[in-house]
């Protein structure tokens, strides 16, 4: 299978399908000397796993992270403190699949002749044939983008060392749309929004609070506590502390499972989606990705403009539109109304507006990067659908019985934010190795 990696200096390589042993993160270009714990990966995958509200798929899968090589086993000489860090070699994250039982395996191959309208299985069937990995929509399912994720939290991690952060929310869902939201005030919602689900999180107080799994452990020991995990997973995720809506609201500002800066309209889209979920139906919406401190004139030109770059996130399976800054908005703009225009203030440049997202002939300006993604509703739903059986080509009914989100907005915001720090730690490093090479500016 070809197009699973992505990248120049930062390189992302992924592997796995949904009810495979598990899935695979490779990642070529991380810099030597990060101390990265598994810990930490999994508080950017707990907000994307399923099972944990109304909002997402029951599936349980608890998503923990087990990075398997790329960091040192030791301290490699006396009086160096070096071990667990990365050493400059690959680094790859192995993420298990734990909830996969028979009865939901077997749910998937009575209906696999039988693709779900808006879902993959028809066309990957073509491609595949009768090897296609059709078990829970295998590699086309939307539990690969965990990889994406992993991958996003080592990104973002190394950005944040230089001063560049990436962020994430909800904008629009099932048509309820959230007012605007000041830069600082929406990435301190995330950031507490963050802070809550891990701190309410059962996986993360069963394994990594409590000591259970920790950098000083070998990959067999880890494995072992995941056979534990395995065994009694639903338990656990039914002694989790529940959640109080209202309480947490009045505490936090913040919805607990909808991560949207205007508490307010969180409330009415999960109302909403809810609504429809109870229909039989499912909905979109709408994700917003903001980068912030990035330097100016980062990007390339013609093929691999940056504006170009950040469309790659089509690539994720449930992304149908991708726009930047204004986006679809500037075709009813004037350009008296579009362009950004500029000032001198004290010696820095200041723009009277970012219209543009953050570039122009796909470099960055300095302003902030925005990205806002159009996501589709979850093809499968509980509605009867007209269908075709794939392998005798009879026309054929299809009513879902497997397990399915209302709305994969709540849970893709996550998938965008990491995507985007792949995209820009990898321009970036790029970016450093062009500016290095350039001569001293000529004194005028």
């Amino acid at each position: 299978m070809l197009g699973c990696s992505y990248g120049r200096m930062f390189q992302t390589t992924v592997a796995g399908g949904s009810y495979q042993d598990g899935l695979t993160v490779h990642l070529q270009g991380v810099p030597p000397g990060l101390y990265m714990t598994e810990a930490e990966i999994y508080e950017a995958l707990l907000t994307r796993k399923p099972g944990q509200s109304q909002l997402a798929s029951p599936r349980r899968e608890p998503d923990v992270p087990i990075i398997y090589s790329g960091v040192n086993a030791a301290d490699t000489m006396p009086g160096f403190s070096n071990k667990g860090h990365t050493n400059g070699t690959p680094l790859v994250v192995l993420i298990p699949n734990l909830d996969r039982h028979f009865e939901h395996i077997e749910q998937y191959q009575v209906t696999n002749r039988t693709p779900r309208p808006g879902h993959a299985s028809y066309a990957s069937y073509q491609k595949y044939g009768e090897w296609d990995d059709a078990i829970g929509a295998g590699f086309f399912s939307g539990r690969y983008t965990s990889t994406i994720v992993a991958a996003g939290a080592v990104a973002r991690r190394v950005l944040k060392q230089h001063g560049i952060e990436v962020f994430s929310y909800v904008k629009e869902a099932a048509g309820i749309r959230a007012d605007e939201v000041d830069t600082d005030t929406a990435r301190q919602k995330v950031d507490t929004f963050r802070a809550v689900r891990r701190d309410y999180d059962p996986i993360y107080e069963w394994v990594f609070a409590s000591g259970r799994i920790n950098p000083d452990m070998r990959f067999v020991e880890k494995m072992a506590v995941l056979g534990e995990l395995e065994r009694d997973l639903i338990q656990i995720q039914d002694n989790a502390r529940p959640m109080d809506s209202a309480a947490i609201r009045e505490q936090h500002g913040i919805h607990p499972t909808m991560n949207c800066p205007d508490v307010d309209a969180a409330f009415e889209m999960e109302k909403r989606i809810l609504e429809i979920r109870d229909e039989g139906d499912s909905s979109g919406g709408l994700v917003e990705v903001v980068a912030t401190g990035l330097p100016q004139g980062m990007g390339e030109p013609v093929f691999e403009k940056l504006d170009g770059e950040l469309g790659r996130m089509m690539s994720i399976g449930t992304i149908k539109a991708v726009e930047v800054g204004a986006g679809y908005a500037v075709k009813d703009m004037r350009g008296s109304e579009c362009n950004d225009q500029i000032r001198a203030e004290d010696g820095q440049v200041r723009f009277m507006s970012n219209q543009a997202g953050g570039t122009t002939g796909g470099l960055t300006t300095g302003q902030d990067i925005v990205v806002r993604l159009a996501v589709k509703p979850t093809p499968t739903i509980a509605k009867p659908q007209v269908t075709i059986d794939k392998v005798s080509m009879e026309n054929a009914k299809l009513a879902a019985v497997t397990r399915r989100d209302p709305t994969i907005v709540a849970r893709v915001w996550p998938v965008a934010e990491a995507f985007t720090a792949i995209i820009l730690l990898d321009q970036y490093m790029q970016h450093l190795g062009y500016q290095a090479m350039k001569p001293a500016p000529t004194p005028r």
